[in-house]
């Protein structure tokens, strides 16, 4: 168990990787949907390095900028944290979403984790990036190209990819527990 995790229940986590404009998060909603419509737990991470949630003038801004350490902004429905965390992008997974039965992460190409590789014939790029990654465990694609002893997968296979999460990630979990 990791050392930063206190609960005996470990999400796994999946990588959805591919270059921009790959298809990376239409895999996404539909992987999400189809785990969530089976009484799975899906949280789900999106890499970026250009989002500012905290907006200049915005009162949880404000709270920020007097010294606030963090600030929680609460409807009745929803959370948001706006808040300095600096620990790996792995621990933060595991410290806000530990509760989940899978982590869905959209990016993330370089960490050491499973990966789902989608490429597209209309992609803005010739070759897949994670062929040769032994991290990589499925491949999704409207081509011919097929990785040596992966399982692949057509564009609209979501249910069988979802399966495969199942069996490997889920296997364990009753949904909906």
């Amino acid at each position: 168990m990791p050392h930063f995790m206190n609960s005996e229940k470990i999400p796994g986590i999946v990588l959805i990787v591919g270059k921009s404009n790959s298809g990376k998060t239409t895999l996404m909603e539909k992987l999400i949907k189809e785990l969530s419509a089976r009484g799975f737990r899906v949280g789900s991470v999106k890499h970026t390095h250009k989002v500012n949630f905290d907006k200049k003038g915005k009162d949880s801004w404000r709270h920020k900028n007097a010294g606030a350490v963090a600030s929680l902004v609460v409807t009745d429905t929803k959370v948001a944290l706006v808040k300095e965390d600096t620990r790996p992008a792995e621990e933060k997974f595991f410290h806000y979403l530990g509760d989940m039965d899978l982590i869905l992460a959209e990016g993330f190409k370089t960490f050491r984790l499973p990966k789902i590789e989608v490429f597209r014939k209309k992609g803005p790029y010739e070759a897949p990036l994670c062929l040769e990654d032994p991290d990589l465990i499925a491949f999704v694609t409207d081509t011919d190209i097929r990785p040596e002893k992966k399982p692949c997968f057509g564009l609209e296979d979501t249910s069988s990819l979802a399966d495969l999460l199942e069996q490997h990630f889920l296997a364990s979990i009753r949904p909906g527990a």
